[in-house]
């Protein structure tokens, strides 16, 4: 399946870094330009392994999807449940690594795009369409790495030291 990446270096620890990128509500909206509203679903009040979230991106698209992974502070994976018809198959992985100080952050999307037939073309637009967004992405997410009220968010959602 084709595969998008991203990486960026943020000045934090790896255990702040993952925080960031598990806000949610206007914290989240503060550094992530791609969604427009995101939710819990079944119940749920915090992320976790098996947890579903509806996530209405900026470009339109809605999707549905389930934590696949929560491995706090190192990685996060998430598949598609349902959401667009071009989908056949979506999931997201985000890694935090130590690096120095701070930390490497890693991002990738895998895709398969239907019908079949469509692939070629399908797959190649996505490389650049979600190639852009995943890059556009992470670099807000940089952003948010240096956001005091962003940071503040984050802190406040780690377990006490």
């Amino acid at each position: 399946m084709p595969q998008v990446s991203a990486d960026v270096y943020v000045p934090i620890p790896p255990d702040l870094a993952f925080a960031v990128s598990q806000t949610t509500g206007a914290t989240r909206l503060r550094w992530d330009r791609f969604i427009r509203r995101q939710y819990f679903l079944g119940g749920a009040t915090a992320p976790g392994k098996g947890v579903r979230t509806r996530t209405f991106s900026r470009l339109g698209p809605s999707m549905v999807s389930e934590y696949a992974s929560y491995r706090p502070p190192t990685s996060v994976g998430m598949t598609m449940v349902s959401g667009p018809w071009f989908f056949a198959r979506f999931g997201g992985g985000w890694r935090f690594a130590p690096e120095g100080p701070g930390t490497r952050a890693v991002w990738k999307y895998t895709y398969e795009v239907r019908p079949r037939w469509l692939q070629p073309i399908g797959h190649r637009l996505g490389q650049i369409v979600l190639g852009r967004e995943i890059r556009r992405r992470i670099k807000g997410y940089a952003a948010g790495c240096a956001d005091e009220v962003v940071l503040a968010a984050a802190r406040a959602s780690l377990p006490p030291s």
